[in-house]
C-alpha cells in the first residue's frame, strides 16, 4: 500500500484494476495479492468512501506523470506575467516606435501587457492629447493583442491592458 506503507486497518476495499476496470468488493488481503501476483503497487485512490477505494497500479510511474503535468503548468503560467511599458505625451517618433517593438517582443513570448502614459505638470491640461497617444498604440497593437477594456485615468497616468492572441 503506497504512500509510506503505512499499516492500513481496512478490512474491504473497492478494487480497480490495472486498465481502470471494477474488480468489486474484496478483502484487503485479496487485493494485496492481486497487486502482488500483477507486479505492481496497491494505491490508496479515496479513504473517505465506503469501502475505501484502492487501485492495482505502477505508483512510481504516477509520481513521474504528476510532476511532469505540474513542471508543464509551471511552464504555462508565464503567461501570467505582466509586463509593462511606459509612454509620455511628448514621445518621439523613434521613442514611440521602439517602445512600440518591445511592447510586441513581450506580446510575442505570450506575455500580459500593461501601457501606462504618465503626465506631468501642465500635460494633465491637455488630456486629449495623451488619450490620443495612447488610441493611437491601441490601434498598433491590435494585430497581436486584445485590449482589456478602455484607457483609465488613474491620477497622472492614463492605463491600458493587453492580453496576446
Amino acid at each position: 500500500m503506497k504512500p509510506n506503507d503505512r499499516s492500513v486497518t481496512f478490512s474491504e476495499v473497492r478494487l480497480i484494476g490495472l486498465e481502470g476496470d471494477q474488480l468489486g468488493v474484496v478483502s484487503y488481503a485479496r487485493a494485496r495479492e492481486l497487486a502482488q501476483e500483477a507486479g505492481q503497487d496497491l494505491v490508496l485512490v479515496s479513504d473517505r468512501s465506503t469501502p475505501p477505494v484502492v487501485r492495482i497500479m505502477n505508483f512510481g510511474k504516477l509520481r513521474y506523470e504528476q510532476k511532469k503535468n505540474l513542471k508543464q503548468q509551471r511552464k504555462n503560467t508565464a503567461a501570467q506575467k505582466v509586463k509593462e511599458v511606459k509612454f509620455r505625451v511628448n514621445i518621439d517618433q523613434h521613442d514611440y516606435e521602439t517602445k512600440i517593438k518591445h511592447a510586441l517582443d513581450f506580446l510575442e513570448k505570450k506575455y500580459r501587457l500593461k501601457i501606462t502614459l504618465a503626465m506631468r505638470g501642465r500635460e494633465m491640461a491637455h488630456q486629449d492629447i495623451a488619450f490620443d497617444v495612447v488610441r493611437k498604440v491601441m490601434g498598433e497593437l491590435a494585430p497581436y493583442a486584445d485590449a482589456d477594456g478602455q484607457p483609465k485615468l488613474l491620477g497622472r497616468n492614463i492605463s491600458v491592458n493587453f492580453s496576446p492572441k
